[in-house]
C-alpha cells in the first residue's frame, strides 16, 4: 500500500491515478474540510478529466484520511514555499510530512519526496532530521526523490505520458519506485541519485523562466520605441534555429514563478542570468500596471474603478491562482493606496479579492476599459460583447479591431 502525503493540486492526481491503475493507495491531508469532501464523493479543484479519474479510483478502492498510515511507501507531495527574501526553498512542510512518517512506519519504509526542492535539499534538511530521530538511512527508512512533471490544465494527459526521474540513494530501491509510476507512466522513467533529480526539475522550470523573461523583456523594449513585439516575433521565429514565446502579464504557479529562485537564493553569486530573468518577469505586472494607466489617460478614463481586469488565475481554463499575476497586480496597486481595479474570472466562483465580480455581463457593464490577463476559452468565445470598450490584451488572444497590447 502507498500513503500519499499532501492531497493538493499534484499529490490528489497522483493518489488517483495510482489508485485507478491497481496500486493500493490511501491519501492523507491535514486539512479535514478537503478530506471530508474527497470522502463526500468530490473533488476539490477543477481540472479536465480529473472527474473521471476519481470515479476510477474511488471504484478501485482509494481512501482519504487525516491520519498518517503503517504502510511500506509513502510519497510526499506537499508544498515547498521560498523565503522571498533570501530566495531560499523552505522546506518546513517538507521535514514536518518525513517527521510524521517516521512517527508510524516501519523498519525498512520507503519516502518518497515528489514536492520540487532546491538541489541538496534531502542532503541538508532531511537526511538530518531522520538521522537526529535515530533513523539510519538506508536501512531503517530509504529516501527517494521523484519530482513532478505536470501542469494545470493538462495533469490527467501528462502524468500519463510526461517522462520521470526517480533519484535514489540505493538502485534497487529506485527501481521498486520506478515499479509504482510504471502502473500509469506511459512515458520514460530515469532512475538516477537523489542530487541529480532535484537539479533537474530546478533546472526544467528554470529554463521556462529564462525563457519567458527574454520575451517580456522583448515586449519592453518594443513598447519603449513603439514596436509591434507580436510582428517581430512572429517573423524571428521563421528562423529554424529561432523558437521565441509570446510575453505576457507575467509569470504565476508555483513552479516557474518560484523554482528558479531556489538556485539563485543557493548561488547567489553564480545564478546572474537567472536572477535578472526572475526580476523580469516578477516586475512584468508592475509594467502592466504603468501601461493601463497610460492608456487610461490616453482616453481620458480617470477613475480606476472604471477599469477591469478580466482573469485572476495564473493559466487559461485552470482555476488555480497561486502567484497569479493578476494578482500581483493588484498587490502592487493596493501599495499605491488605489482602489483596486474591478476583476472578473469565469473560473473562480468565491470572492478572492476586493471589486470582483461575478457575472460577465455586469462586470462589461460597469467598466469602460478590460485588461485581459488571461486567455480563458471563454473571453475568446465572448470577445463580441468588449465590443465598444478599450480593451489591452495582455495576451494578444483576441481578434477585435483597436485592441491595444502590452
Amino acid at each position: 500500500m502507498i500513503n500519499v502525503i499532501g492531497l493538493g493540486y499534484i499529490g490528489l492526481p497522483t493518489a488517483l491515478m495510482m489508485a485507478s491503475h491497481g496500486v493500493e493507495v490511501i491519501g492523507t491531508d491535514y486539512n479535514r474540510e478537503l478530506v471530508d469532501t474527497l470522502n463526500q464523493g468530490k473533488t476539490t479543484f477543477k481540472e479536465n478529466g480529473l472527474d473521471d479519474l476519481f470515479a476510477a479510483a474511488v471504484k478501485a478502492g482509494i481512501k482519504f484520511t487525516t491520519e498518517y498510515q503503517k504502510t511500506d511507501t509513502y510519497i510526499v507531495s506537499v508544498p515547498t514555499p521560498y523565503d522571498k527574501f533570501s530566495k531560499k526553498v523552505d522546506p518546513k512542510y517538507v521535514i514536518e510530512a518525513v517527521k510524521e512518517v517516521m512517527r508510524v512506519c516501519p523498519k525498512g519504509a520507503t519516502v518518497v519526496i515528489e514536492s520540487t526542492i532546491s538541489p541538496g535539499t534531502i542532503d541538508k534538511f532531511v537526511r538530518p532530521e531522520v538521522e537526529e530521530l535515530g533513523f539510519k538511512i538506508g536501512e531503517d527508512i530509504n529516501l527517494v526523490h521523484a519530482p513532478e512533471r505536470i501542469i494545470p490544465g493538462n495533469m490527467v494527459y501528462e502524468l500519463l505520458h510526461n517522462n520521470r526521474t526517480i533519484g535514489a540513494d540505493n538502485r534497487k530501491i529506485g527501481e521498486k519506485v520506478k515499479s509504482y509510476y510504471a502502473s500509469f507512466c506511459q512515458g520514460e522513467i530515469v532512475v538516477t541519485s537523489i542530487r541529480t533529480a532535484e537539479m533537474t526539475k530546478v533546472v526544467e522550470n528554470t529554463y521556462r523562466a529564462v525563457n519567458i523573461a527574454f520575451a517580456n523583456e522583448l515586449s519592453r523594449i518594443c513598447r519603449h520605441d513603439s514596436m509591434d513585439v507580436y510582428e517581430i516575433i512572429r517573423i524571428c521565429n521563421m528562423h529554424p534555429r529561432v523558437n521565441i514565446l509570446q510575453p505576457g502579464p507575467g509569470v504565476g504557479g508555483h513552479c516557474i514563478s518560484v523554482d528558479p529562485w531556489f538556485l539563485v537564493g543557493d548561488y547567489p553569486q553564480l545564478a546572474n542570468v537567472i536572477d535578472a530573468s526572475m526580476k523580469t518577469n516578477d516586475t512584468q505586472p508592475t509594467f502592466v500596471l504603468e501601461r493601463i494607466y497610460e492608456i487610461m489617460k490616453e482616453n481620458n478614463i480617470t477613475d480606476n474603478r472604471k477599469v477591469g481586469l478580466y482573469g485572476l488565475t495564473y493559466k487559461e481554463n485552470v482555476d488555480d491562482t497561486r502567484e497569479s499575476p493578476a494578482l500581483q497586480l493588484l498587490d502592487v496597486q493596493e501599495r499605491h493606496l488605489a482602489r483596486p481595479l474591478k476583476s472578473f474570472d469565469p473560473w473562480i466562483k468565491k470572492d478572492i479579492v476586493p471589486n470582483q465580480a461575478h457575472d460577465f455581463q455586469q462586470f462589461v457593464d460597469d467598466v469602460d476599459m478590460v485588461v485581459i490577463m488571461v486567455k480563458h476559452s471563454h473571453i475568446i468565445d465572448n470577445q463580441d460583447k468588449l465590443k465598444g470598450k478599450v480593451v489591452l490584451d495582455c495576451c494578444n488572444c483576441l481578434s477585435l479591431p483597436g485592441v491595444y497590447h502590452i
